[in-house]
């Protein structure tokens, strides 16, 4: 018989895992679905597509400090099946729009409702052996990062043999199959933190309060943010260099799936492996490791000459910066308030979507201005200079 814990662990992951291929599974078609609606000239095609993108990252960063609040107070169990719930409810209505504003709107409800790899974090955060954050939380990203390589190929299968709209029915299923395995088989003893008489809004404020008053933990959220909009700064031009790097520029787009798949392959089957290591060694030494890693990977790309090079930067790269969300995690859940690591993890969240949201116009910026090249270079400083600021900033209780 599994431990209560692990038997929870190992159902969340499953669920994630499901639920992180479903969300990857509508995602890579969006431009084309744009077009169907109607929306025919590229230049347009491109406004929406970015709309879309960030219209649902600035949505989940206002409202994730705020569902990890509820969280504190109604239970992490609760909150994952929101994120599942609502995504199941948003992405299979997006199947039935009629125009590219109907899109919109479910993208940025979307937004509001979902989270799912916050949700599932905290919620494993709250039940697992504290000598166990991160193997624990290195499956979670393993589940993420599975899905997430996945799902794009699902997608594209569905997408080309039955139509745009039955893949946002396909993800909508997987969304609601998963939230009712965590319903109907995860167990969680929740304590609620203690709360005065007030309102929502009070308590949500109050929960920021306390967690401001922690030095460390601004820290934590600052080298976060950072480290997204560092990862995120090369995914509008990785395809054009990509392109760059073939004499004939054909085949660039499967050149690219395959680099990023590589990546995201190597570090869902490295993240817990890591994450034990943290375990053993301290999160605080391995986090800068893999940062310090990623740092001296990604420098290297700025020079390469053929995309076999960058294949295997990227796939070695993929190992170690698979790491830094299990590692990152378990440092936030040692350093967390009592009873706040629902708004903890929500504020963190909220710094990753900004992150997600800033690091391609960063990218993009820096290409237009000293070439593409110059992004790898700006990207390894990025996290040089967050790997120097955990080191000095942030300090992990013994």
């Amino acid at each position: 018989m599994l431990a209560g814990w692990r038997k929870n662990l190992y159902i969340i992951c499953a669920a994630e895992l499901v639920a992180i291929l479903g969300f990857s599974t509508s995602f890579p078609f969006l431009p084309l679905f744009i077009q169907e609606l109607g929306v025919t000239e590229l230049e347009q095609v491109e406004i929406w597509s970015g709309l879309l993108v960030t219209g649902g990252a600035v949505a989940m960063a206002v409202f994730s400090p705020l569902w990890g609040s509820v969280a504190d107070h109604f239970g992490r169990k609760l909150m994952l099946e929101r994120a599942m719930f609502g995504g199941a409810l948003t992405i299979g209505a997006m199947g039935l729009v009629a125009n590219v504003h109907q899109l919109l709107a479910l993208r940025i409800l979307q937004g509001c409702l979902t989270g799912t790899a916050a949700a599932a974090t905290m919620l494993v955060a709250s039940i697992v052996p504290r000598d166990k954050f991160g193997y624990s939380l290195g499956l979670i990203h393993t589940a993420v990062l599975g899905g997430s390589s996945l799902g794009p190929l699902l997608g594209g299968l569905v997408a080309d043999s039955m139509g745009y709209r039955p893949a946002f029915w396909a993800t909508g299923a997987m969304l609601l199959m998963a939230g009712l395995a965590i319903l109907a088989f995860v167990e969680e003893r929740f304590e609620p933190a203690a709360r005065n008489a007030g309102s929502a809004a009070g308590w949500f404020f109050k929960d920021l309060g306390l967690i401001a008053r922690s030095k460390t933990m601004w820290a934590m959220v600052l080298a976060i943010f950072f480290l997204q909009i560092g990862r995120n700064s090369d995914g509008p031009v990785l395809p054009l260099f990509v392109q760059s790097l073939s004499p004939s520029g054909r085949r660039a787009a499967s050149t690219t799936g395959v680099i990023l798949g590589a990546s995201a392959f190597i570090g869902a089957l490295t993240a817990a492996a890591v994450g034990r290591i943290s375990d053993r060694i301290g999160h605080k030494r391995t986090l800068i490791g893999c940062i310090l890693g990623g740092a001296a990977l990604y420098a290297p790309q700025a020079f390469v000459s053929d995309a076999t090079q960058l294949l295997v930067l990227r796939a070695a790269m993929g190992a170690l910066l698979g790491g830094l969300a299990p590692t990152a995690n378990a440092m936030i859940a040692t350093i967390a308030p009592e009873g706040k690591q629902g708004s903890t993890y929500g504020l963190t969240a909220s710094a990753t979507a900004l992150g997600n949201a800033i690091g391609p116009i960063l990218g993009a910026t820096i290409a237009a201005t000293l070439g593409i090249r110059s992004v790898f270079l700006g990207i390894a400083a990025i996290l040089a200079l967050v790997a120097v600021w955990v080191a000095g900033a942030v300090t992990v209780p013994k």
